[in-house]
């Protein structure tokens, strides 16, 4: 693909003290892309209101969204819906002929609004529908407490546009303010300034003052409570889940001080967390002010905060500086790894970090391995043209990036190289970046001031890992490794020897296992350490790996994975266990167990699932 420059939507934010106050300075000239239907060069969304109501009877949404918009002598402008049915649209507060374009199975439909050259205002009467993939409607049992239902939306990448029509294009930023009704016995949660205990009414009101991209609005809507960790950061959840949430990421405040010393300071005010049911998707989305989490990442021990420092630090990449189509999307993940890295590194020392680098250096080989057959998708810039953006969402963008980034810091020095990140995040706030964007501050602001020489287009542009690659090394692997061979030679297990053990050390113990490693070997390591019943989900799901590698059966291992596969929707989980399962030729046990497990995931993961496994509906 033809690398070019462009101009993009550059928004600088001014706010004062109180945040009230801000100037807005635009320059709109925006990338062509191939996810979005908008045509932002013409016409433009600025600020959104939306107000809606949540009917959890019909599994609904249903409002209103009033658009600010920006023209350019334009006769219309040009949004993206799925699955949404229009009742009818206003300009300037009165109907105005609209129509939807033909329906794209990826994209939805283009959504033509009729305007005047003069047009400040459009209003969008809307409700989704039964097809819409961001909502997840969960009843009450499948919650923690078992007594209310639950609703989550998910927008990354391309579905907002399936809850609300806009303009749905990680390049265009609006602020937002939102009117939402719930239930009277639940309360609301936005990417916004929210509430900390319920109305007696159900109706909450809502501010986004900084600018965002689309997929970063987000709505969260069930019986949870909050729990303060400092005067900027706290957790939500189910009552019987508030605690231990609360507990597990007492070292919030640290963190937020943490990557504020590093590169600058936090400007999202509030950086709260809320625990999902279990069928959220991911790990965690970095949504501003209340990142979404999964309930895995409570392990009781602090272990897999690592994602609470992952999503922190998306708050500058990412949030602050935004990949401007999903081409770039490395520009989010891959400096969002190095950023939570040097968090923890920061908080809990260079062998935690270095642990967690090398899970993703491993997790990167499996990935270049798993895409032999399509070299081009181990670019780091990518041609996703044609392709589910959800595509390019794996680790070639993550820890191919990271990787690329150390690299770059043990060439120039970090003292150097953190002076640059610090520089680029103040720079390019509230903006969206393109790859070529970054390359052309890379080079006038580091390599040639500092007269150095880096192979920075093989390894954006080019397949596979550079040579020139940092090599990180971890005594501790090291010795799970002699741990494990020692086992395997002896028969013997010291059981003492592992009970300081993190999970990184876990996940690589179980990671080399060998190829000939025997079934006997197995139930003893298994006798040995519970893995059968780990509640740890991270240790758990490399091992459910290895059983289903290895055709173990001990111990009700079947039985677990199983229970682990219905009760867990976080889909690089699953998607591990059921993409064993094909690899060993036991298509048809995934089967049995993802018919009983669908009903429990989010579309994104149950979409991935769907196409792994051939499933037919």
């Amino acid at each position: 693909m033809k690398k070019q420059t462009f101009l993009y939507a550059l928004i600088v934010l001014a706010f004062n003290c109180d945040n009230d106050k801000k100037e807005d300075i635009t320059t709109s000239n925006y990338v062509e892309e191939a996810h979005s239907f908008a045509q932002p060069n013409i016409s433009v969304i600025k600020h959104l209101d939306l107000n809606i109501d949540v009917n959890f009877d019909e599994k609904i949404i249903e409002g209103i969204a009033t658009y600010t918009i920006e023209n350019n002598d334009a006769s219309e402008i040009v949004l993206d819906s799925k699955f949404i049915d229009i009742d009818r649209v206003e300009a300037d507060g009165k109907d105005t002929p609209f129509s939807l374009g033909n329906f794209d199975e990826q994209l939805g439909q283009a959504l033509k609004i009729n305007i005047e050259n003069d047009t400040k205002t459009i209003s969008i009467y809307y409700k989704t529908t039964n097809k819409t993939e961001a909502l997840q409607w969960l009843n009450a049992q499948q919650t923690a407490d078992k007594t209310h239902p639950f609703l989550f939306t998910q927008g990354q990448a391309i579905l907002t546009r399936t809850w609300i029509p806009i303009q749905d294009s990680p390049q265009i930023r609006i602020t937002y303010n939102a009117t939402v009704k719930v239930p009277s016995e639940l309360m609301a949660v936005m990417s916004a300034e929210n509430p900390k205990t319920k109305t007696n009414d159900g109706v909450y009101h809502f501010k986004m003052r900084q600018p965002i991209s689309p997929y970063l609005i987000a709505l969260a809507v069930g019986d949870i409570d909050y729990k303060a960790v400092s005067d900027r950061t706290g957790v939500y959840a189910e009552k019987s889940l508030i605690d231990k949430a609360h507990a597990e990421f007492s070292d919030m405040e640290k963190m937020v001080v943490a990557a504020e010393n590093l590169y600058g300071n936090y400007d999202w005010d509030q950086f709260d967390v809320i625990v999902l049911p279990p069928s959220f998707p991911f790990g965690g989305m970095e949504n501003p002010r209340l990142t979404f989490a999964t309930p895995t990442v409570i392990a009781g021990d602090k272990s897999l905060t690592s994602l609470i420092a992952h999503e922190l630090a998306h708050s500058w990449s990412g949030n602050l500086v935004t990949n401007a189509t999903w081409n770039d999307f490395w520009l989010n993940e891959g400096f969002t790894v190095y950023f939570e890295i040097r968090i923890m590194e920061a908080l809990y020392g260079k062998d935690r970090a270095n642990m967690i680098a090398l899970i993703g250096r491993q997790d990167l080989e499996e990935e270049v391995e798993g895409f032999k057959d399509e070299p081009n998708m181990t670019k780091l810039k990518l041609d996703l043209t044609n392709k589910n953006p959800d595509d390019g969402m794996n680790s070639i963008a993550y820890d191919k990036g990271y990787l690329f980034l150390r690299t770059l810091e043990e060439k120039v020095g970090r003292e150097k190289f953190d002076a640059f990140l610090k520089s680029y995040f103040k720079t390019n706030a509230f903006s969206t970046v393109t790859t070529e964007d970054f390359i052309d501050y890379l080079n006038t602001n580091l390599l040639q001031p500092n007269a150095i020489s880096f192979n920075v287009d093989e390894w954006i542009y080019q397949p596979g890992i550079p040579k020139n690659q940092a090599i990180i090394v971890s005594d501790k692997f090291e010795n799970a490794e002699r741990i494990l061979h020692v086992f395997l030679d002896t028969k013997a297990v010291d059981v003492s020897q592992t009970k300081d053990w993190t999970t990184q050390e876990w996940v690589h113990f179980i990671r080399n296992f060998p190829e000939t490693i025997t079934n006997d070997d197995m139930k003893r390591i298994d006798d040995a350490f519970n893995l059968t019943h780990s509640t740890n989900s991270h240790i758990a799901m490399v091992w459910f790996e290895q059983a289903i590698n290895h055709d173990y059966h001990g111990n009700s291992v079947d039985q677990n994975i199983e229970a682990f596969l219905i009760r867990v929707g976080r889909r690089w989980y699953v998607s591990t266990l059921y993409k064993a399962y094909k690899r060993n030729n036991k298509v048809d046990e995934a089967l049995a167990i993802y018919k009983k497990a669908r009903a429990n995931y989010h579309s994104v993961t149950a979409n991935t699932i769907d196409e792994m496994l051939d499933y037919k509906k």
